[in-house]
């Protein structure tokens, strides 16, 4: 066979324009369809026609599986993390239209490793001297720049590596001592928690009934989960420290409380707006920016409705005990301790 003989695609059998071809082990692949396959496959040299066709039937069942796909935090800047906590699953991409992109969907469940590689660049800074020549400073100064790198090993078919830079392209840390590093120092670890969360002591989210379960097994009764062991109720009071369960959907307090029309006595009722309480913020899902309005401050996502059983109260800082003093406005990180903001400190 000749160098400019015609060429199909072995897959789908469209023939191959010039410069269009992609070889495989044992025959030749189109652009069009290369672009189908997964952004993290590396191995398409090494694969067969029929490796390539059982990648694409996946890449397709992938896309259809974006539809029930839910991300509930998103982190990251250009290149962004999406997890869907409720299913334990995740994606990476940088597409802001991700859909369409057909991004990989792991399971946190795939997920061996974690690492956070942080690349140092370093330029000397020169001035010019009196002859007009490029010297350096006594002693040397130096400009640096750091980027910070998150690695994640998973167990799949076709790719064993995600790699994307965490920090922002056209904006970079300087120095190890600024806050801003500190900053991406506090959301790689935040994102170890995430993809490995048993290596924190953080079992996998388990899901029944359309209901997420923290950690361990919690029953459900009248669809609202049970809090680590069994809850009761007799009555109208609460019993704990021994089986406990749920009635008329509402949980009891550590110590014997009257209930009034269902709802505990000196506690606000969880079917009222929170204006009463003074709060009245929403967490946007996709930047994770307090807002008061309609829409986020920040990126300009649409509130997201939220039921009045899982509105998100800040309450204070689970490491500190930091307590906001304006709760129109949470900031995403506690400034006494700088630790991230998320569902341990809510009420």
């Amino acid at each position: 066979m000749g160098l400019f003989d015609k060429k199909y695609c072995d897959v789908c059998g469209e023939k191959i324009g010039l410069l269009g071809n992609r070889k495989l082990e044992d025959g030749n692949l189109c652009k069009d369809c290369a672009k189908k396959l997964s952004p993290f496959f590396s191995e398409r040299r090494q694969s067969t026609v029929e490796e390539i066709k059982q990648q694409l039937a996946y890449r397709e069942e992938n896309k259809q599986q974006l539809g029930f796909f839910n991300p509930t935090r998103t982190l990251g800047y250009d290149d962004k993390l999406y997890v869907d906590e409720r299913n334990g699953k995740f994606i990476v991409t940088s597409s802001q239209n991700w859909r369409e992109q057909n991004p990989d969907i792991i399971e946190l469940s795939q997920v061996t490793s974690v690492n956070v590689d942080i690349d140092e660049d370093r330029d000397e800074i020169t001035y010019t001297n009196n002859q007009g020549e490029e010297v350096s400073y006594n002693p040397p100064r130096f400009k640096y720049e750091y980027r910070f790198y998150i690695d994640i090993s998973v167990d799949s078919p076709w790719f064993n590596q995600i790699r994307f830079e965490l920090t922002e392209f056209n904006r970079r840390p300087d120095s190890r001592y600024s806050d801003f590093y500190r900053n991406y120092e506090r959301e790689a670890d935040e994102i170890r928690r995430i993809l490995m969360p048993s290596q924190y002591g953080m079992p996998l989210n388990n899901q029944q009934n359309g209901y997420v379960q923290q950690g361990y097994q919690q029953p459900m009764q009248n669809g609202y989960a049970q809090q680590g062991y069994q809850q009761s109720m007799q009555n109208g009071y609460a019993q704990q420290g021994y089986q406990q369960s749920m009635q008329n959907g509402y949980a009891q307090q550590p110590y014997q409380q009257p209930m009034q029309n269902g709802y505990q006595q000196g506690i606000v009722n969880p079917a009222q707006n929170y204006d009463n309480a003074g709060i009245n913020s929403w967490m946007c899902p996709n930047c994770n920016t307090s807002n008061t309005g309609k829409f986020c401050q920040c990126c300009g996502s649409p509130q997201v409705q939220q039921n009045a059983y899982s509105q998100p109260r800040f309450v204070r800082c689970d490491k500190c005990g930091w307590t906001p003093t304006d709760t129109q406005n949470i900031p995403r990180f506690c400034p006494q301790c700088g630790d991230v903001f998320n569902e341990n400190d809510i009420n």
